[in-house]
């Protein structure tokens, strides 16, 4: 972790005995992205194959070690994002799709040339009752879609769906089946989003025991009460090698986990080594949102628009500190740290942002310069613009901004 020496700045109370967690640390934790399925389904989100093919080179550039490229057998647009993606020749991310444990939707996968692939099946006695499946029902067509898929040289990742609520011994069963008919990885889903840190770590810790040491276990979790990370990174403590997620935390409901902020805090608080190139996360973000047609929260960690922004007066005083106010450098994620000027703003704000902009403004002419600062800010609901502040100071020095 020596390319983040002086660049984070974190509490010394993590590394006391007793609070600091254990983990494997000799392993990199990988990343599974699954905006281009999964993330797709956040309402009214639409992305077209052209769409797709250019936010896969995107998360081919993040380092993504992987991308669910789509679901292929419900869409024909999926199928030919695939096709587009796979043509691609992406430089390191392999492409993965999506399938229902049905050999309609392998023999798709086979179709598109897919080497790579999750196959789901539902597996706990509320979702099977759902859709009118029985255990036995659910095994048979498990073991059937992953060994055919296996003979037609597919690698597959056995998918549970709704795990987290799946009776235990029926979840090995189905698992241990699906592993028998020639699953080479297994995938944990906490699909609604109601495990807690502490129980999916007990629940990949007791995957492990049984699954075999030569087995990946993926970690897939939702955001429903708003513990996404902290449960992806319960699952890595646990022993999950690769976590699934999504670019912004993109999803139903509440969204996926969202994968550079796991990625960050295993990186930052933990000092668990992961693949992914932070520095281009911002650039990814803000493609996907154009995309997708929709809005961020400026506070959103790592991406969010006011994160490395100071309004504040009290805080701009420390602007030349860094490590004072913010936890880890802006260059750590492709960030731009900056000074804005609105009704929280003092004279130091002042005196940053003429600097900013090389305007001369005489330390006794601040206190004018920022009264007027924050009126204008009132008048306009909001901040005050570069152009706006230009204006100001000549109206107070009297000369041409």
């Amino acid at each position: 972790m020596s390319d983040l020496v002086g660049k984070v700045w974190t509490s010394d109370l993590n590394s006391r005995p007793g609070v600091r967690l254990e983990f494997d640390r000799s392993r990199t934790i990988r990343f599974y992205d699954t905006t281009l399925r999964d993330g797709e389904q956040t309402v009214g989100v639409i992305f077209s194959p052209q769409q797709k093919l250019e936010i896969a080179k995107k998360l081919d550039e993040l380092g993504v070690g992987r991308i669910e490229a789509g679901f292929p057998r419900v869409s024909a647009e999926d199928g030919e994002a695939i096709s587009l993606i796979l043509r691609a020749g992406l430089k390191h991310s392999e492409v993965w799709g999506f399938a229902r444990a049905t050999r309609g939707d392998v023999e798709e996968l086979v179709r598109l040339g897919l080497q790579a692939s999750v196959i789901e099946t539902p597996v706990s006695d509320i979702k099977l009752k759902a859709y009118g499946i029985s255990r036995e029902d659910a095994v048979r067509r498990a073991s059937d879609a992953v060994r055919y898929a296996s003979q037609n040289g597919i690698r597959v990742a056995f998918f549970g769906v709704d795990g987290t609520r799946a009776d235990l011994e029926f979840l090995r069963h189905i698992y241990s089946a699906a592993i028998e008919a020639g699953a080479k990885e297994i995938v944990l889903v906490d699909t609604i989003g109601v495990c807690t840190p502490e129980a999916a770590e007990f629940l990949v810790r007791w995957v492990k025991e049984w699954a075999g040491k030569g087995v990946p276990i993926h970690w897939h979790g939702h955001n429903d009460f708003g513990l996404a990370t902290a449960v992806a990174i319960a699952a890595v403590r646990g022993g999950a090698t690769w976590i699934h997620g999504t670019i912004n935390g993109m999803g139903e409901r509440a969204g996926n986990a969202d994968i550079a902020e796991v990625a960050l805090a295993l990186q930052c608080l933990y000092d668990v080594p992961v693949e992914m190139k932070l520095e281009h996360i911002r650039d990814v973000s803000e493609f996907v949102r154009r995309a997708g047609k929709y809005e961020l929260e400026g506070w959103k960690p790592l991406i969010g628009d006011n994160l490395f922004l100071r309004e504040s007066g009290a805080v701009a005083s420390q602007f030349h500190i860094p490590e004072a106010i913010e936890p880890y450098a802006a260059e750590l994620v492709g960030a731009t740290r900056g000074i804005v000027l609105g009704k929280k703003s003092g004279l130091d704000s002042v005196r940053l942002k003429a600097e900013e902009l090389r305007l001369d403004v005489a330390e006794s002419q601040r206190a004018t310069v920022l009264e007027k600062v924050k009126r204008k800010a009132i008048a306009n609901h909001g901040l005050v613009g570069d152009d706006e502040f230009r204006e100001i100071v000549g109206s107070v020095t009297g000369k041409d901004s």
